[in-house]
């Protein structure tokens, strides 16, 4: 039998072999697991995944998402990936965290395998040495002196190379594993091996047996004796063992397994060879899509090209087992690729056999920029018209919204928190709202595209102009606010920007309708597919990643949402906040009647608002008055919990809860109460514990409003005046996309404007830089010329 296990004969595995892989077992201390999940060592940076792994096989995953059910996984190593650049020796960076992923998979409860290259190449290395080292001697006896420059290293058959390597690379595997206290067993095959029924018998007797033990099998071609491949020497529903690609695939089917990952040099599957202009990276590879490809070469080193390993890849698709083609050599990925994939993450090419309905997000990215050029070029009047219409069909369509609302409603029952809840739900009064805003919007975005801004005579004949654009097309991901869609449609059309929409899963039937509506109002003038709804199942931060079609991320959401996006977000621009820690000062000099009146508004109004009051200082002379008690005695009323911050506490004999932090956004019936001694302290508190977000002083001394108003750095800052007003339609924006407390760009509850970015136009006649050197006949004149006036109307 040629299939063997390392450092074994050739008998039967189970009449000789099981006695020896379980002493090695024993003596490494590592016991027996049942298949079930075990307990996860924390020695790795590599995040675990915790999830049932029972799957029954037979057909493959249909969804990315569903890998991380994968019990049974085999990593295919590619020549490229083991192997240095020069082609002689290992790469052991890149083989150490292959290795250390494998583990950390192995130690959640999966079974994995590994087919792996890297014979040849070590082999080759080592024999290289020895000639080295042995001309070495002989020239040196023979002439007495070195002349290692002269002398020629002959060209080495690859069987000798793979049979000086085997065991040095398992070897190495071996000490690799070790280090997690994890056992490798090696096992070589050749073609033979899966036609000859017994010893396919046995072949898979010792892998199972291997995987109950927990074990790592680490399967190869016995490059040393296997003959060269055959061309077209494929059996009819069988694929032959010519390459290690071959020989993963045909393992997988073999033992069942759940997902097969083919690490190469590459990124995945692409449309056309990688490098080429118009490359792109294939996502999703369904059976058949093949005559749409053009294959390159073949990796650098190894026997297969992509044209092999696609071949591989549906045949093991077809026996069940799903697919993924992924680079494992990149640097800044192969430290991770094999844990990503797992957890279902966008890396590489998925293969599979359901092909969606609808369009993947990649292609409702270019509909988005391509509808959006079209939707630009429109007449300012046209998009008016487009928003009024939304508008119109916000309340004649009442009905069918708030049916697919309450269906949303019912089966978050249970599900959500009460102001996640009320965030869900949506009215006749907030539709009628939302109808008012839209059509604020359609009035303000009449000379919103193409405003000019500045105009400038360079010279004579030479005119610069900068003038308002889209920005290009803009990802907004909401939680729990259907209401947030049309707004932020209606604001992409006023600014021309095509629109990708990415809602929570809470709000599926209220988005489906109203993203309906959108484009029916789209459709008036052609432009329906400016605004789409991403209904697949994308994953956030695969979304944060599509650096080529998306230019501009707005998250609005909890602020771990916030946070989680500004994260991931590779090359994107985010614009947002990640929490609302709106503070209000209450001064020496505030007016009683205010006071209680703002408070309550900013705090009770809707407190899980991003512009609800969240922290109240108050100014050390007002403890003990009656102005301080009217303001706990209303709080109290309200069933506010309040928290006692330090200061606070240490002035009170029965104090409340004391807080736990200062920089706490509550989002609900709850507040915390700090006391100062000046408004500067004031100031410098919100500084140190505020977000940025909306800062208020109450006083009526306008002297120390106005300094309050200049030295606070928040996006918003008011005197006198409830926190909530923060707020797109309530500054006549007619609504936001969100508020931004970012430095750059916009800041402060984002409208239309904020959705505009410039270019500019230089109009010339035959003009070139030369004319205007020194020895030139044309000089720099710079004049400003006069802007057109807004309308404003």
């Amino acid at each position: 039998m040629l299939s063997q296990v390392y450092r074994s004969g050739f008998k039967p595995f189970n009449q000789h072999l099981l006695p020896w892989v379980q002493s090695t077992a024993v003596s490494r201390s590592r016991r027996v697991q049942p298949s079930a999940v075990r307990h996860v060592r924390s020695w790795s940076n590599i995040p675990f995944i915790t999830v049932p792994l029972s799957r029954a096989h037979g057909k493959s995953f249909a969804h990315r998402s569903e890998l991380k059910h994968a019990k049974r996984i085999v990593v295919k190593l590619g020549s490229a990936v083991v192997t240095r650049g020069d082609e002689c020796g290992l790469a052991l960076g890149r083989l150490a965290s292959i290795v250390e992923q494998v583990s950390v998979l192995q130690n959640q409860g999966r079974e994995m395998m590994l087919v792996t290259s890297g014979a040849v190449a070590f082999g080759k290395q080592r024999l290289r040495h020895e000639i080295l080292l042995s001309q070495s001697v002989r020239q040196a006896l023979h002439s007495g002196q070195n002349q290692l420059k002269e002398m020629a290293i002959p060209v080495l058959e690859a069987r000798a190379c793979a049979a000086a390597g085997q065991s040095g690379l398992m070897a190495l595997y071996e000490a690799m594993f070790t280090q997690y206290s994890i056992c490798a067993a090696q096992i070589l095959v050749t073609n033979l091996d899966f036609h000859d029924e017994q010893k396919r018998r046995n072949l898979n007797g010792t892998l199972h047996e291997l995987l109950r033990m927990n074990i790592v099998p680490i399967v190869n071609t016995n490059d040393a004796v296997v003959p060269p491949a055959e061309p077209n020497s494929d059996l009819q529903g069988v694929i032959s063992v010519k390459d290690n690609d071959s020989l993963a695939a045909r393992l997988a089917v073999e033992m069942k397994t759940d997902l097969l990952i083919v690490l190469s040099d590459v990124e995945g599957l692409f449309d056309s060879p990688p490098g080429s202009d118009d490359a792109k990276l294939i996502d999703i590879f369904y059976p058949g899509d093949q005559q749409s490809v053009t294959f390159g070469t073949k990796s650098r080193v190894g026997m297969g090209g992509m044209e092999a390993k696609v071949k591989a890849a549906l045949w093991a698709l077809q026996g069940g087992t799903s697919v993924v083609i992924a680079n494992g050599t990149h640097p800044k990925v192969s430290g991770h690729v094999i844990t990503d994939i797992v957890e279902g993450k966008k890396v590489g090419t998925f293969f599979s056999e359901v092909k969606p309905a609808g369009p993947t997000v990649e292609q409702q990215g270019e509909m988005a920029r391509s509808g959006g050029r079209m939707l630009a070029t429109l007449e300012p009047e046209q998009r008016a018209e487009i928003i009024h219409h939304l508008a119109d069909l916000l309340t004649d369509q009442r009905d069918e919204i708030l049916l697919a609302n309450k269906k949303d409603l019912e089966e978050a029952e249970g599900r959500l928190a009460a102001p996640l809840l009320k965030r869900l739900s949506l009215s006749t009064s907030k539709l009628n709202s939302l109808a008012i805003g839209l059509r604020q919007i359609a009035a303000s975005s009449q000379d919103s595209v193409g405003r000019v801004l500045r105009r400038t005579r360079v010279a004579k004949n030479l005119e610069l102009e900068q003038v308002t654009v889209p920005i290009g097309v803009l990802l907004v991901i909401f939680e729990s606010r259907p209401d947030c869609l049309p707004q932020v449609a209606a604001l992409a059309i006023a600014s021309g920007n095509g629109l990708l929409l990415k809602g929570g899963k809470e709000a599926t039937h209220s988005n489906r309708i109203l993203h309906l509506l959108t484009q029916e109002a789209l459709s008036i003038h052609g432009v329906k597919e400016a605004v789409q709804l991403v209904n697949t199942r994308e994953e956030v931060e695969d979304l944060c990643r599509l650096d080529k079609i998306i230019d501009l991320i707005i998250p609005r959401g909890s602020s771990q949402l916030v946070r989680d996006i500004q994260k991931a977000a590779k090359g994107i621009p985010v614009m947002g906040h990640s929490e609302g820690i709106c503070h209000m000062y209450v001064d020496s000099e505030a007016s009683v009647d205010k006071v209680t009146r703002l408070v309550r508004d900013s705090k009770c109004e809707y407190p899980a608002a991003c512009n609800a009051l969240e922290t109240l200082l108050i100014h050390r002379d007002l403890l003990r008055t009656p102005l301080f008690d009217q303001i706990i005695d209303m709080l109290r009323v309200e069933q506010v919990k309040i928290h006692a911050g330090p200061k606070f506490a240490s002035y009170l004999t029965f104090s409340p809860s004391e807080v736990k932090s200062l920089r706490t956004e509550y989002g609900d019936l709850e507040l915390c109460i700090e006391v100062v001694d000046s408004v500067q302290e004031a100031i410098d508190h919100i500084h140190k514990y505020g977000s940025s977000h909306t800062d208020v002083i109450v006083t009526e001394n306008e002297k120390t409003a106005e300094f309050f108003l200049q030295h606070v750095d928040s996006a918003c800052v008011f005197w006198n005046a409830s926190t909530r007003f923060s707020d797109g339609y309530r500054f006549g924006l007619g609504a936001e996309v969100g508020i931004s407390t970012s430095r750059i760009h916009a800041r402060g509850p984002v409208g239309l404007e904020g959705l505009l970015t410039t270019k500019w136009l230089l109009r010339g006649q035959d003009h070139v830089v030369s004319d205007f050197s020194e020895h030139g006949t044309l000089k720099y004149l710079h004049e400003n010329l006069p802007v057109p006036q807004r309308n404003t109307n």
